[in-house]
Order: C-alpha cells, then structure tokens, then sequence
C-alpha cells in the first residue's frame, strides 16, 4: 500500500481571533497480489480532496478559545463524474485551554501546557453521531514534551532547535465511495463504500531548516491494521487485508 498526503492550513489573524482556511488531498493506492473475487482495477487507487474552514475565537480574560470548522470532502476511486455518494459534509466545534507564561522579551517560559476538547462529526455513511476529541500537551522542560490523545500520543526529545526524536503512536482512518458499487461474487454481495483503520507504533525524526521549514521521516509498525469493503450500514462485505506491515512516512512541512 501507498499514500500521498498534501495539506495547507492557513490562518489569518483578526485581532486576538483567526479565521483558518484549509485543504488537503490524499491519494491511496493497493497492490492487489492475490486472486480476489471482485473487479480489484476498480480499487487499486481512491483519492479524497478537503475544503474547510474555522474560526477561532478568544475567550477574553482566559487562556480559553473556542474554535468552529466547517467544510467539505469529496472521496471516491472516481471511476466517472462526481455523484452524490463522493461527497460527505464536515463539522466540529473545539474547546482549547492554552496556558503558556512569557517573559519580557515575549518568550515562552515555565512549563507550557494545552487542553482541546471536541466533538467532531462526518455524514460518513452507517456514522449519524459525532465522535469526542480529547487532546493534552505538556512541555515539562526544554528538552522533553509529550502528547495524550487521539488521533496520535507521543513523547518528544529535543537535541536542540533544529533537531528531535519523539516516540509515538498513531490512529489513521480512511474512507472512499466506492462509484457503482461492486460485487464480491463468493459471497453474493454487494460494496457499497471502502474504508481502512490502522494503529501504528514507531519513532519519528524532524529536522528544522528554518523556524518555518521542517523535513520529517517516521518510521514504525502497524499492532491493527485493516482494508475492507462494506455496505453503508457499516457491515463488513470483504477484508481485503488485516496483516501488520512496517510504515514509513518522510516529507516536508512548512509551518507559520
């Protein structure tokens, strides 16, 4: 299996606030290296493509801010024009606790820490409600911080500026209409959407070339790890793969 992963967030501050304009586009492809029984050209590649917006806004005399982001997605293996079934509609609502101590020169000092709490919800078919978020960040130290929650936990070791060392584990999930269906023929049944759910365990190296510019390699595990085609009541149809693979993802992030 292979991804490709492009995103953009863009924020624009009003005054304490910020409107975040972002896109994304993921590609996944399959090697299909076995005799399966369903037409697998059809699968072997889906794409997915986001828009959104949020907005950010400052709770005044606190370290609270409260964030909204809207927007849509369109994901499918696009065997034709868009229909109905690409599109899902994307909504949540944040609650950000950020508690960070400056001195006079506007640095950060003593030991920062960050709270999010959400509710986050997809039109994703056989999904009619939202699921939590939960987030905490805490930088004990210059050298060392970590992360609790979900989508992804890690503890980070800073060398210095320019380089860090973090351990983490990660949840992923991917989804995609399956245009005009298709039938698993030993079965008798028809798929309607493919989706994948991994939780992958590893080690991860980032290298600031800049304050802004940042190169990245992860390299880790799977412990869960499944590709499968359903219905739209979310009811297995065919598990195309549940093997734990080695993962590797390397690339480059620019950050304001």
């Amino acid at each position: 299996m292979n991804r490709f992963r492009a995103f953009i967030q863009a924020p624009i501050p009003i005054k304490e606030d910020y409107l975040v304009f972002g896109g994304e586009y993921r590609k996944t492809d399959l090697d299909f290296k076995e005799d399966i029984p369903f037409e697998y050209n059809r699968l072997e590649s889906t794409q997915r493509i986001d828009a959104t917006l949020g907005y950010i806004k400052k709770i005044k005399a606190s370290n609270w801010r409260l964030a909204f982001r809207g927007g849509i997605r369109l994901t499918s293996n696009f065997e034709r024009s868009l229909v109905q079934d690409d599109l899902i509609y994307i909504g949540a609502v944040y609650a950000i606790n950020d508690v960070k101590q400056r001195d006079e020169n506007g640095t950060v000092i003593g030991k920062p820490y960050r709270w999010i709490f959400g509710l986050v919800y997809t039109s994703t078919p056989g999904r009619n409600f939202p699921l939590p978020l939960i987030n905490f960040f805490r930088k004990p130290n210059d050298t060392w911080s970590y992360t609790l929650g979900v989508p992804k936990t890690l503890l980070r070791y800073s060398f210095n500026d320019k380089h860090h060392l973090h351990a983490f584990a990660s949840l992923d999930n991917h989804f995609a209409n399956i245009q005009n269906n298709i039938r698993i023929d030993n079965v008798n049944r028809v798929g309607e959407n493919i989706s994948m759910t991994n939780v992958t365990l590893g080690l991860g190296y980032e290298f600031y070339f800049t304050d802004h510019l940042q190169y990245y390699l992860y390299v880790g595990h799977t412990v869960y790890n499944e590709y499968r085609i359903r219905d739209n009541n979310r009811d297995d149809v065919y598990v195309i793969e549940n093997d734990n693979t080695w993962y590797i993802r390397s690339g480059l992030k620019f950050k304001i």
